[in-house]
């Protein structure tokens, strides 16, 4: 099988990033953000996806929590743009629901190559440690725009904590699903031909 990774920087006045990704890994991750909160996101999001994925940013934190948030997701979503290539053989379509404790996720999404994104719910408190709750719909959108996602997500629950976590191992394990190669499939899983 072709290997399905990538590596991708990103620099700007506010952040730089670097990142490196393989799709069929062992969920093996390397991450600092200077955001703890993030951090733990990104560590689950590889566990539960069973992706390989080490995050290095420096971000401007002494402004807030915004643009590094934003940037490592539209930097990781450049890197499943990359190391799927064609998306020749992925199942395409996924959803799934997770619970954690009392919050409840739902990831619908379809690596159709069309950036669409679509939230449902509210977050229980502000923030969560040094990361603002509302930047947890905002990663989605960023990560959505910048991989191809068609993504529709959704949580409730009563603890920000429980309710960004659970929206991250869904999206993981939605992203896993949909990635995996049907070996049925020889060609793209579009009556265009393409993704």
């Amino acid at each position: 099988m072709t290997q399905r990774t990538a590596a991708v920087s990103r620099e700007t006045a506010e952040t730089a990033i670097e990142v490196t990704l393989d799709v069929d890994g062992d969920g093996d991750a390397t991450v600092d953000t200077g955001i703890g909160f993030l951090d733990h996101m990104l560590g689950s999001f590889a566990t539960h996806g069973l992706f390989d994925l080490t995050v290095q940013c420096d971000g401007d934190l002494e402004v807030d929590d915004h643009h590094t948030v934003e940037d490592v997701a539209i930097t990781l979503g450049e890197a499943f743009t990359d190391a799927l290539g064609d998306k020749r053989g992925i199942r395409r379509f996924a959803d799934r629901k997770v619970p954690l404790d009392e919050a409840v996720a739902s990831v619908v999404v379809d690596v159709s190559g069309r950036p669409y994104f679509d939230f449902d719910g509210e977050f229980s408190q502000d923030s969560v440690g040094e990361m603002t709750s509302h930047m947890a719909q905002h990663f989605l959108r960023s990560l959505a725009m910048n991989a191809g996602l068609t993504l529709h997500a959704g949580v409730e629950g009563e603890n920000a904590h429980h309710e960004v976590e659970a929206l991250f191992k869904c999206l993981a394990r939605a992203l896993d699903d949909a990635t995996r190669i049907d070996e049925r499939r020889g060609d793209v899983a579009s009556t265009k031909g393409e993704l």
